[in-house]
């Protein structure tokens, strides 16, 4: 009789180094995969967002189409959220695009199930042909998610080959074993690591891979994807943590919502698993392809299921995340009425005024979430800037197309005027956001360094951001009232700022000749900020003589 051989595995056997690895190109991957779609589609997924939002069942729509490109929940969830802070969309459009994006999330699963990672290293060489030839960015985009496609498959491959091994290591035998007889310790397991890792299409490609070899039963791997749509809201929560209310909330419902469909589900697990097992059996569906059927059929069911209740959502996640601060700035850009041009421009002008004075109000938020970003180094009020600039980017580009189809009409010479008042004065607003993100972008490489502005230069900064936005508050009030007295007042106050620029030019220099500045950021940046605050001014100033019709003072640009 011969001897039986033994298939037992000891830890020392699995590459762990190729599974790390695999596991490392499969997320960076991802990421550049995503990186290059977003940088080849640029403004056009935040426009269908913005466009195409006004139903929830069409934010469900876009939400899924959005995150199945950017193939992550979670940036769909940051764009959502920075939306839902500047005011453009409200917390039930939101919802909407959150139940959408767990639909969108379900394509990684579906692609792995189709066994694509065989033909990655032709993704690979594909992608590499376009990066080192393209001599144009848009091809070189292409050729980012190619090769991001491509590693994203096969460190897929790398990881996979080696985590076959794992259903013969006796520990895992048993935490299998016992996942598979408690369903909440694999629930458990999915949000933790999830919870960790930060994509829960990572978590679920490496359950698809065990299950594919035997390691791990259904009954164990479907909690385990079940669990990985609560631990993929982390990246939300932490996002979130912090910023307004609105962001809060937001996050909140992307939570609540999958909190509550992964109960539903487990209550129903056995059923759910005997389904795929039927499945599988009866079409010869493989291994994989059932985690990723059995992924998409449970997001899918869930957001049907919760869409009659998005109303009740709401006033639930009002209850859990209490507060007055105000949610959003009414920004409804579907008065810009293109009937109205031809009918009555002068109207249609009006109603360019009326979105201007939100643009305002916008411009003025970011410019206290950089001081506050100066002042208190948070995170969370660098990333409002950097989202209110999208918005207000937005919405120059809308005011400029509408502005133009109004002046193609026959106007008088007071509309003339007016048109000319309003496309200068955007423009301004649109440079005073950009300078902000700039001073941020200051701000950041100061904290980055690791140091801090002195309480001098501090009192010298928001001297000036003060007297910058009472600036700008009074030169909206010029061009929504017509207060012309107040253009005085602003140009004498653009003088004052000159010179607290010219004197805090001159502390600093004090300081670095008396060796009381050692920052070594701070002190090559200090110049550029107070240059920046300074040009910020010229920019405000710029709006009242618009608002009054005096010519503009040219403002200085860096080359």
């Amino acid at each position: 009789m011969g001897d039986v051989i033994s298939t037992t595995v000891s830890l020392g056997d699995i590459r762990w180094q190729v599974i790390l690895g695999g596991f490392g190109l499969f997320l960076f991957g991802i990421k550049f995969m995503g990186d290059g779609l977003k940088s080849l589609s640029g403004d056009k997924l935040r426009d269908y967002i913005d466009k195409y939002t006004n139903k929830p069942w069409k934010g469900i729509i876009v939400g899924a189409f959005i995150t199945g490109v950017l193939q992550s929940s979670s940036a769909t969830t940051a764009i959502t959220i920075g939306f839902v802070r500047s005011g453009l969309m409200s917390l039930e459009q939101a919802i909407g695009i959150i139940l959408g994006a767990n639909i969108g999330t379900t394509m990684t699963a579906f692609l792995v199930g189709l066994n694509v990672e065989k033909y990655a290293l032709y993704f690979v060489f594909a992608g590499a042909m376009c990066l080192m030839f393209a001599k144009r960015k848009k091809y070189s985009y292409v050729g980012e998610i190619l090769m991001g496609f491509g590693v994203l498959f096969y460190g897929l491959s790398m990881m996979g080959d080696e985590l076959k091994l794992l259903k013969d290591l006796p520990q895992f035998s048993q935490l299998a074993l016992a996942m598979g007889s408690h369903p909440l310790l694999a629930l458990l397991g999915g949000i933790v690591m999830t919870g960790v890792i930060q994509s829960s299409s990572a978590v679920i490609a490496i359950v698809q891979k065990i299950y594919e070899t035997g390691g791990m039963t259904l009954s164990a791997a479907l909690p385990f994807v079940f669990g990985s749509n609560i631990g993929t809201t982390i990246t939300g929560i932490l996002a979130a943590i912090g910023g307004s209310l609105a962001a809060r909330r937001t996050a909140g419902v992307h939570t609540l919502f999958n909190v509550l469909a992964t109960f539903i589900a487990m209550l129903l697990l056995v059923p759910f698993t005997h389904f795929f097992y039927l499945l599988g059996a009866q079409y010869h569906v493989s291994s994989m392809m059932q985690i990723a059927i059995a992924h998409i059929v449970f997001n899918t069911i869930a957001t049907i299921a919760f869409y009659p209740f998005i109303k009740h959502l709401v006033k639930l996640i009002k209850v859990v995340v209490p507060g007055d601060e105000q949610e959003r700035i009414e920004v409804n850009t579907d008065v810009l009425d293109m009937k109205l041009v031809s009918v009555l421009p002068s109207g249609a002008l009006t109603n360019a005024r009326k979105i201007t004075m939100k643009m305002g109000e916008l411009t003025d938020d970011a410019m206290k979430n950089s001081r506050k970003f100066l002042n208190e180094g948070l995170s969370s009020y660098r990333e409002t800037v950097l989202q209110l600039e999208d918005v207000i980017n937005s919405l120059d580009k809308k005011l400029t197309a509408y502005l133009l189809a109004i002046v193609k009409e026959n106007l008088g010479e007071k509309d003339v005027e007016e048109y000319s008042s309003n496309l200068q004065i955007i423009k301004n607003l649109e440079r005073i956001s950009d300078l902000n993100v700039n001073l941020t972008e200051f701000f950041d490489m100061v904290f980055d360094n690791r140091e801090s502005f002195s309480t001098e230069a501090l009192g010298e900064l928001n001297a000036m951001y003060e007297l910058i936005e009472h600036m700008l508050n009074r030169s909206m009030r010029i061009f929504n009232e017509s207060d012309y007295s107040l253009g005085a007042s602003v140009t004498e106050d653009e003088n004052n700022l000159d010179l607290l620029e010219h004197n805090a030019r001159q502390s600093h220099f004090d300081r670095m000749a008396n060796a009381t500045c050692i920052a070594v950021v701070g002190s090559s940046v200090y110049i550029d900020i107070l240059g920046t605050l300074e040009r910020m001014g010229d920019h405000v100033n710029n709006i009242a003589k618009n608002a009054i019709n005096e010519p503009e003072v040219p403002v200085e640009v860096d080359d």
